[in-house]
């Protein structure tokens, strides 16, 4: 229970993707969904100042009606020759993204953003490779079908069976989950030192 030496730390995300991550490493924080990211990209906007722009997004809105607290707001990007991808409109959508994907490596960017009383307070983007094996129409079919893709940008869960399209990745692993645990506590711990951030030293 936070005290007056230790504020109040908000999730502003539904995921529950996120929520295990922060659980996992000992966040003390309670969970405020905020609405769906900012629309497309802008004209012009890369993805990683689409996913920065999209967590600020929503941990300033969040943080309006929690004003006493920190609020955390992320947003993950699947980026392909600069193209950011969405989740799926439908499984056809899904099938075309893996399609793109398959055989070649892509980027996910995952903004982070701490946010109180409306006003943004720090904000970063932690930016992963992933390189996808060669896959055939009759495993994305079967991958989708599964029905795991229509719920994640770029159409894929490296956390559940998505991790089978998976050859490698460079860079944080968490990251490409829905949150980079240590970059995100550099930034609460920064932002407000008293914050109970848990222990996400080492788990990128």
């Amino acid at each position: 229970m936070p005290t007056r030496h230790t504020p109040r730390l908000v999730l502003a995300s539904a995921s529950p993707r996120r929520r295990a991550l922060l659980e996992l490493v000992g966040w003390v924080f309670e969970v405020v969904p905020a609405a769906e990211a900012e629309g497309p990209p802008l004209d012009g906007e890369s993805p990683v100042q689409y996913a920065r722009r999209s967590a600020e997004a929503k941990a300033v809105a969040v943080s309006r009606e929690a004003p006493d607290a920190v609020v955390l707001g992320a947003d993950t990007v699947v980026a392909i020759d600069e193209t950011s991808l969405g989740k799926p409109a439908d499984a056809a959508d899904a099938c075309r993204m893996l399609a793109a994907l398959a055989g070649r490596s892509h980027w996910v960017h995952t903004g982070v953003s701490a946010a109180r009383a409306g006003e943004v307070l720090g904000s970063e983007v932690a930016s992963t490779q992933v390189f996808f094996r060669a896959l055939s129409s009759d495993e994305i079919e079967a991958y989708v079908a599964t029905g795991e893709p229509l719920d994640k940008a770029g159409a894929y869960g490296i956390q559940g069976r998505g991790a089978a399209l998976v050859e490698r990745i460079e860079g944080c692993y968490s990251n490409v989950v829905g949150l980079p645990l240590s970059r995100t506590r550099e930034l609460l711990i920064a932002v407000d030192e008293r914050i109970n951030a848990g222990n996400g030293d080492g788990q990128c």
